[in-house]
């Protein structure tokens, strides 16, 4: 069997909202300039109007002489041109199933791309032909894998986006999550270290918000997306730790081990990230740092499915918890599935995320009480629905 196309596809769609999908935003890195601070720039799309949600989204299609093929995707619009321009060349008339030389390959050719769009792009493709390799050989991923571990998976309900300024609307959302079955939320800080005093105690009645709304026995993730620094985080920690979070996210940028470890020395609350780090060798860096309880790496960004693999044989020597990054639903859920359930206790879902990235698919999984069950389809179940795409054209370069 041999890789005759590597085709990638931009589609358009419109998917129905009642209301603004959008209500507030995330703190972020860039934050610390008042021209940033105040915008409302969302991404994934366009809102047409008060019910109507504008989406363009490249995919990529991996197709053979034998008729096995494997879509990826969502994929941001530089990604698809990395892939178009640097990793088609070398996929056609390849062996799809020969994943390892071809993961090595990419990596190798790509001298500057060990991070970034480029490995978004390696990661693509390696999820591609996991997806193409389970309809080779019409079995759900996880069971190549060495699952299933259980028969279903418990979700935790990432509330990116909700409004996370008006308290009484905090109450309203995390209660309305709860009762329909998630074990645990994860909300998002607006304020970082240079909204001041008013800012943290912002943050901090978030934080004690959704405490006394959910309960003492409910887990609670704070994430923080990278935006503070070392004094910032420690300072918001000991202001939290009453309200016994199950771990406080990305406190600090990316690259900056040192403070991470730092502030994992001065608090009681477990510290999770790496959510923008890549490849195992990335990883090995926080884990020799001790400097994380939980990894997340995301699977379409930190070198696909093949690579969080690996990045999981590492975290389980060293007895840490893996919990991917919730950007791809499909194939966080067939690696967890085979992962053992201390390992892997919880899978991220993205509630509005999702809905963006999974407009287009003829098989969107959606956790019912909570829980994902493990899908049937061969592949990723990854299928394109026809009748969501208003427009398709192909990307020829």
């Amino acid at each position: 069997m041999r890789i005759t196309a590597v085709r990638l596809f931009r589609l358009t769609g419109t998917m129905e909202t009642q209301g603004p999908l959008w209500e507030e935003r995330l703190v972020r890195p860039i934050d610390i300039y008042p021209a940033y601070r105040a915008r409302d720039d969302f991404e994934g799309g366009v809102q047409l109007d008060a019910t109507r949600y504008r989406m363009e989204q490249h995919f990529l299609r991996i197709e053979t002489d034998e008729g096995p093929y494997g879509i990826a995707g969502p994929l941001p619009d530089m990604v698809a041109l990395y892939v178009a321009r640097r990793l088609r060349p070398i996929l056609l008339n390849q062996d799809p199933i020969a994943q390892e030389m071809l993961w090595d390959q990419m990596h190798r050719i790509m001298v500057h791309g060990r991070q970034g769009d480029a490995m978004l792009a390696i990661s693509a493709v390696d999820c591609a032909l996991w997806d193409l390799k389970g309809r080779w050989l019409n079995q759900p991923v996880y069971r190549l894998l060495g699952g299933p571990t259980r028969d279903g998976v418990a979700c935790y309900a990432s509330m990116l986006g909700f409004n996370v300024l008006d308290m009484g609307r905090v109450r309203d959302r995390a209660a309305e999550y709860q009762a329909l079955g998630y074990p645990a939320q994860k909300w998002f800080f607006r304020h970082g270290p240079m909204s001041g005093y008013d800012g943290m105690r912002q943050n901090v009645a978030l934080v004690r918000t959704l405490r006394e709304t959910l309960g003492d026995d409910y887990d609670i993730m704070l994430d923080c997306w990278q935006s503070f620094d070392p004094i910032y985080a420690i300072e918001l920690a000991s202001r939290i730790e009453e309200f016994h979070p199950r771990w406080l996210e990305e406190c600090v940028m990316p690259d900056r081990i040192d403070s991470y470890r730092r502030v994992k020395d001065s608090t009681s609350i477990p510290l999770s990230g790496a959510e923008h780090e890549y490849t195992s060798w990335g990883f090995k860096r926080f884990i020799d740092a001790e400097a994380l309880d939980v990894l997340q790496p995301d699977i379409y960004w930190a070198g696909g499915l093949s690579e969080t693999l690996k990045i999981a044989a590492l975290a389980r020597a060293s007895d840490l918890i893996v919990i991917p990054h919730g950007h791809s639903t499909p194939a966080g859920l067939h690696f967890t599935l085979a992962q053992s359930p201390i390992l892997t206790p919880y899978q991220e879902y993205l509630v509005k995320w999702n809905a963006i990235n999974q407009h287009f698919l003829a098989h969107p999984m959606v956790p019912e009480g909570g829980v994902l069950r493990p899908p049937g389809h061969p592949g990723l179940g990854m299928d394109l629905d026809p009748g969501k795409i208003e427009r398709q054209t192909e990307v020829l370069a």
